[in-house]
């Protein structure tokens, strides 16, 4: 029993109890903050206090400005302190702060506004031996607050080395108590298939632009990171785009932590994530306008063949209220500047320009045995690859070790740490070998189920450009063309540069596809 119960009972003293947890797994269970006020009541009425208010702070630490709380507490004292002392029963002296600085200004705050701090855990004197108890009993909770901190963010970083990600779940993911590996990273749906789907947009250039992503994002209700107005961020579009969880890896940099193979499942390879990081840096562009709409697919494609500007385009009001589509050539000097062009008629000749993109049912077919030919004579050369691969891994390693003795060789800080840049590239590079080697040991899927929806778009690329998706209309524009596309307004659209499909279609249906010699590209020589 402390020495406040050993004072004599003070009838009509008024009192307030404080009670504070400082994380949320307290509050979500519930009994911290009201074990706490119940012995704090029963501390107050033994000793015939009249408890007038209670305050509470919820998974809250910090300065007082950061308690509301406290600092609802305060102002309570200074409105009713006239009347007389207000004594402030807290349970124990870490529930009022766990740190020495705002433990004494709160001590002080509160007797300046006309409190009285007391407790059942310990008395608050104002003599040298109680301010020493005191004071001693502030620095062991802020001690014990800090070493719970060390041993919390230890035990974290060994998990993450590990290969276990231990902070808030990335979008996408979701924790899961998974037997033999506790509480671990698993797939969200439909968030993980809506992420994955935007990695993988842009990784292959469906999404040219990081603006398209955002717009991908937005596109889809179920996304959650989005502002109240229903748009995505940029930043959030970026960090998506960077982060090596969705590729199975983690990496802590701040805690030494270097990217490792997680035991989570990636929604993208390791190499599909490089190509992302290497698409960010080069700063991908693509020739469309942000304000690209459904009601004009082809702007920002289709240039003006005269001068070689881009067509804008818009809605022209007729004198009846009537509303029609033009896309028009609105450059300075051009001789086509302000003609109009209407709408159906581009879109139709367009059309008309991708049907005659489709090949013969017998170049389609002649395409498609070159094809797998091809295909199955790579696949046979599955074990070579695998042995050039672990050549690679090998050299890598050995760079690696050449790297650490150097390390060790070293006292120049700042040799010290290019070779640590050094040796994080390798690392990566080596889980890159490391993956296509994983890859080139699992059974593959047939060729026919990989590429059948491959060459149905190649065979028919106006089914997809019919459709009345506007992200189904762009992807036809850039997996067929390679550049844009000149457009005259007497004459139609002028021969586009098509990608490569297309063109080894168009060399197959006219016959200028040869095989490349056997024994290589050089002309043979007798020996």
């Amino acid at each position: 029993m402390s020495a406040n119960d050993n004072t004599k009972t003070q009838s009509g003293t008024r009192a307030v109890i404080y009670a504070r947890v400082s994380s949320p797994r307290q509050v979500a269970e519930g009994h911290g903050l009201e074990s706490q006020a119940t012995r704090c009541r029963e501390y107050a009425e033994r000793k015939g206090y009249e408890i007038v208010e209670t305050f509470f702070d919820k998974a809250i630490s910090g300065s007082l400005s950061d308690r509301p709380g406290v600092m609802a507490m305060l102002s309570y004292l200074k409105h009713h302190s006239r009347e007389g002392e207000i004594v402030v029963v807290i349970d124990d002296i870490s529930r009022l702060a766990r740190d020495t600085r705002v433990h004494t200004d709160l001590r002080l705050a509160i007797g300046l506004a006309g409190g009285r701090l007391e407790s059942p855990s310990i008395t608050f004197g104002e003599d040298s031996d109680s301010i020493f108890v005191e004071n001693v009993l502030a620095s062991a909770s802020q001690h014990q607050r800090q070493k719970n901190g060390e041993q919390t963010k230890n035990r974290m970083r060994a998990r993450a080395m590990n290969g276990y990600w231990v902070f808030h779940a990335p979008t996408g993911y979701v924790y899961k108590k998974v037997h033999g590996h506790g509480q671990l990273l698993v797939r969200d749906e439909p968030l993980a298939s809506i992420v994955q789907e935007a990695l993988e947009g842009f990784a292959s250039g469906r999404f040219q632009t990081q603006a398209e992503v955002k717009r991908f994002l937005e596109s889809q209700p179920e996304y959650p990171c989005k502002t109240a107005a229903g748009t995505v961020r940029y930043e959030e579009v970026l960090r998506l785009l960077s982060r090596p969880h969705y590729a199975g890896y983690i990496e802590v940099p701040h805690w030494g932590v270097s990217l490792r193979k997680g035991h989570h499942e990636g929604l993208i390879d390791l190499q599909t994530f490089e190509r992302i990081q290497q698409r960010i840096k080069g700063g991908a562009r693509v020739f469309t306008n942000n304000d690209i709409g459904e009601d004009f697919p082809l702007r920002g494609y289709a240039v003006c063949a005269e001068c070689g500007g881009p067509l804008t385009a818009g809605w022209s009001k007729s004198k009846t209220g009537k509303r029609h589509p033009y896309y028009l050539c609105f450059a300075k000097g051009c001789t086509c500047r302000g003609k109009s062009i209407k709408r159906d008629v581009i879109e139709e000749q367009f059309g008309t320009l991708l049907q005659g993109l489709s090949p013969s049912a017998q170049t389609a077919a002649l395409f498609k045995d070159l094809f797998f030919d091809a295909w199955e004579q790579y696949a046979s050369r599955t074990e070579e690859i695998a042995k050039a691969l672990r050549n690679d891994l090998r050299k890598t390693e050995q760079q690696i070790e050449q790297l650490l003795d150097r390390i060790v060789e070293s006292s120049t800080a700042s040799v010290i740490a290019a070779y640590e840049r050094r040796i994080a590239g390798l690392e990566k590079d080596k889980l890159i070998i490391i993956e296509k080697l994983q890859e080139s040991a699992a059974p593959r899927r047939s060729a026919a189920q990989q590429f059948e929806p491959a060459f149905r778009f190649l065979e028919n690329p106006h089914e997809l450009w019919v459709s009345e998706r506007l992200d189904d209309k762009k992807l036809v524009l850039k997996l067929t063309f390679a550049d844009r596309l000149a457009y005259c307004r007497n004459q139609g659209f002028r021969t586009p540069k098509t990608t490569l499909p297309f063109k080894a279609l168009q060399a197959v249906q006219t016959g200028k596809c040869k095989m490349a010699e056997t024994r290589g590209f050089e002309p043979l020589i007798p020996l």
